[in-house]
């Protein structure tokens, strides 16, 4: 029988444990959220502020070809129910770099934003294109870097269609689900944004209009001109009339009531304000 014994002689060999190579890093949890969800942190950390970031091509019920990159739905909408039921999480920050995508799964996305009960705040880096526009103006708050630009255009699709005066109809219908979202939850009102819609000129009619960063907020269709500095000021400002709020109430975590929290007036909320920011 093999007897095993923890000593050895000092002619023996002892295996050191495996260290990682000069350069290299251990593989931790939040590299692995990194690489599946393209982000470091999850619901539940020790920030009050949960970031979530909405990059390239908005994947829906179809998967995308492997060279897109692209933020899938069905990722997005556990993380934003996981924030909205986690009492450590009091706002949330939405950074979008987007083209577009899916109508019903970006429409998706918006309408989870637009209903949570805490404070939210988007900020359009790059660019909030197509189907992106309904998610950057459903937050309590949006901002829009000066670079950055919005595309509005009509719905458009590809592929076979069997029926065409029926499909139109449906398009049509779908189109004015995202008129009705962006007019409700933005200043721009419905006429201007169909003018920009459907603008001719330069470029196609299925083109549509890219609106620039201080166009956007001349318009309507954002709140203010700015950037992860001025955002995260808004939210913990928000944060912290929601806190005072709370406390007066004495209800802990109630719903957020944009026009209760005390905020000065040159800070008007994105769904119901009609003023320009100051």
């Amino acid at each position: 029988m093999e007897h095993y014994s923890n000593f050895s002689s000092g002619n023996e060999e002892t295996e050191a444990p495996e260290q990682p190579e000069v350069g290299q890093r251990p593989v931790l949890p939040a590299m692995e959220a990194l690489q599946q969800l393209g982000q470091t942190s999850m619901p539940g950390s020790e920030s009050n502020i949960f970031c979530m970031t909405i990059i390239g091509q908005i994947e829906g019920h179809l998967i995308l070809p492997p060279q897109n990159k692209t933020t899938k739905y069905e990722h997005i909408i556990p993380q934003l129910v996981a924030a909205e039921q986690n009492p450590r999480i009091e706002g949330l920050m939405i950074l979008l770099n987007t083209v577009g995508g899916d109508v019903e799964a970006g429409l998706a996305i918006a309408e989870m934003i637009a209903s949570m009960s805490k404070p939210t705040v988007t900020i359009v880096i790059g660019g909030g294109h197509s189907i992106g526009v309904p998610i950057a103006v459903s937050s309590t708050y949006s901002y829009i870097a000066e670079s950055a630009t919005m595309t509005i255009h009509p719905i458009r699709m590809s592929g076979l269609v069997i029926g065409v005066p029926q499909t139109f109809e449906y398009m049509e219908k779908m189109q004015e689900r995202v008129v009705r979202f962006v007019v409700s939850h933005s200043r721009i009102t419905e006429e201007r944004f169909k003018e920009l819609m459907f603008k001719t000129g330069e470029l196609n009619r299925d083109i549509g209009t890219a609106v620039g960063g201080i166009d956007a907020v001349k318009y309507g269709l954002m709140d203010a001109v700015g950037g992860i500095g001025e955002a995260l000021k808004q939210l913990n400002t928000i944060i912290e009339a929601r806190r005072q709020q709370n406390g007066m109430t004495g209800t802990p975590y109630a719903p957020f009531s944009p026009n209760a929290t005390g905020i000065p007036t040159g800070t008007p909320s994105s769904e119901h304000s009609k003023e320009l920011p100051q």
